[in-house]
C-alpha cells in the first residue's frame, strides 16, 4: 500500500483540530476526514467517523494494525508539517 496523495486543509488556529486531511491510496482509493489533532502528547490522527445511535462515535474507515497506522499518521503529519512551512510565504506572496 502507498500512500499517493495527501491533501491538507488547515482549520482556524483557535482549538485542537489542526486540519481535515484526505488520503488517497494507490491512486485508487481516497479516504476523507481525517482530522489532525493536538492532544497533551502532539499532534495525531483520527480517522473519519461517525455518531452511533447509543452516542459514542465509531469510525468509518481505520487500518486493521498499529504498522499500518504508523504509516499513515507520519506520512500525514509530515505533510502538515510541510503545509505549516509553506504558510508565512503564501501570506508574504498575497501582500
Amino acid at each position: 500500500m502507498q500512500i499517493t496523495d495527501v491533501r491538507v486543509r488547515k482549520v482556524a488556529k483557535e482549538g485542537k483540530l489542526k486540519a481535515v486531511v484526505s488520503i488517497t491510496i494507490d491512486d485508487e482509493f481516497v479516504v476523507h476526514d481525517i482530522k489532525v489533532i493536538e492532544g497533551e502528547k502532539g499532534l495525531f490522527i483520527a480517522m473519519p467517523s461517525k455518531k452511533a445511535m447509543d452516542g459514542e462515535y465509531r469510525d468509518i474507515a481505520h487500518p486493521i494494525n498499529s504498522g499500518t497506522r504508523e504509516k499513515i499518521q507520519s506520512t500525514i503529519l509530515g505533510r502538515y508539517e510541510e503545509a505549516l512551512e509553506k504558510e508565512p510565504e503564501e501570506e508574504v506572496q498575497e501582500a
